[in-house]
């Protein structure tokens, strides 16, 4: 049963942006979230990790931070989305955390429509991709098919069109940090803890500028991320076809020795032979291979390296404010 929050103190609002060569964006993105964020709160204050970006990310986010409420957490490299997210989750400080791109596709729009989500009694609050027009139909229905297959398979539901634009109460972040895991996919972790959840539909808006840097490659190795993580179905189905083709090798074999009995010993057929040893052996190396990345799974974990590395954290440079300055220039952190 939900308990609403209306009659609490105002809530300190952190807003995650993680950023990869996203300078031209979060000069936009910045000032856009600053006139937004105190129609939800008087305290706010927005986190921009820097994924080792090699454009000017740096400089600008330094630049607005002179007029806005922003920090900066660098990381040492880049170490993709799901560790950057991380990181912002880690540092957030806010009673409410959010998480948006930095590309302006996720509508700021939205947040006011989460926060009220929020005052009701939900925890997390996650943007449901309302169409997927803008991509290929193949790659809606890999998508889909991959998102029907973890569901199936794994311990929780996760929303196939659920991304990373969410807000989440600060319960759901200290649940967040607690997790260790190190080859990570926020999707399944944020359907994992759990929590009350709801889903709220909106249209994804065009990239306000450059492109985006997750291909193909991120995109397949997160998806063996997530089936690595959450499920073990691939390995029991490889069991399954082992023990089929077994159970075919022996019937093979009993078909053999009783045709060799009754009808004698044929010219021995070298297309058969050599058939069956590529089946069982291409057989033997693709179970061999669904097993390794299991194993190269459990070494990284083993490792205990960390998710990410810091290289600096810039708290907002504190001015004071002017007369003529709007109120997400004065507001103070």
């Amino acid at each position: 049963m939900l308990t609403p929050r209306s009659g609490q103190p105002t809530p300190l609002i952190t807003c995650i942006l993680p950023a990869y060569n996203e300078a031209d964006n979060l000069k936009e993105m910045v000032p856009l979230l600053c006139e937004i964020l105190p129609k939800l709160s008087d305290r706010f204050e927005v986190l921009v990790v820097d994924d080792g970006s090699r454009d000017a990310t740096e400089a600008t986010v330094l630049a607005l931070s002179e007029r806005y409420p922003v920090s900066l957490l660098s990381l040492s490299r880049n170490f993709g989305k799901e560790a950057a997210m991380s990181a912002g989750l880690d540092y957030a400080e806010g009673d409410v955390v959010i998480i948006m791109d930095s590309d302006m596709q996720h509508p700021v729009e939205m947040l006011e429509v989460f926060y009220q989500r929020w005052l009701e009694g939900y925890d997390m609050i996650y943007g449901v991709r309302a169409d997927r027009s803008d991509e290929g139909m193949v790659k809606r229905k890999l998508t889909r098919a991959f998102y029907h297959m973890l569901s199936k398979s794994a311990d929780v539901e996760i929303q196939p069109d659920a991304g990373d634009f969410r807000m989440m109460d600060a319960k759901v972040v200290r649940a967040l940090r607690s997790l260790s895991e190190r080859k990570r996919m926020m999707k399944g972790l944020f359907a994992w803890v759990g929590f009350r959840s709801i889903g709220v539909p909106f249209k994804v808006n065009p990239r306000f500028s450059g492109e985006t840097s997750f291909g193909i490659r991120r995109l397949s190795s997160l998806a063996l991320t997530g089936i690595t993580a959450f499920s073990s179905a691939p390995l029991r189905i490889w069991m399954f076809i082992g023990a089929s083709v077994s159970l075919l090798a022996m019937s093979y074999a009993v078909i053999v020795v009783l045709s060799t009995l009754i009808l004698g010993t044929d010219v021995p057929g070298w297309p058969t032979l050599v058939a069956g040893i590529g089946f069982l052996g291409g057989v033997q190396l693709l179970s061999v291979g669904v097993l390794g990345e299991y194993v190269a799974r459990i070494f990284s974990e083993v490792k205990g390296r960390p998710v990410y590395l810091i290289s600096d954290y810039r708290r907002p440079v504190q001015v004071e404010p002017k007369d003529d300055e709007t109120q997400a220039d004065s507001t103070s952190l």
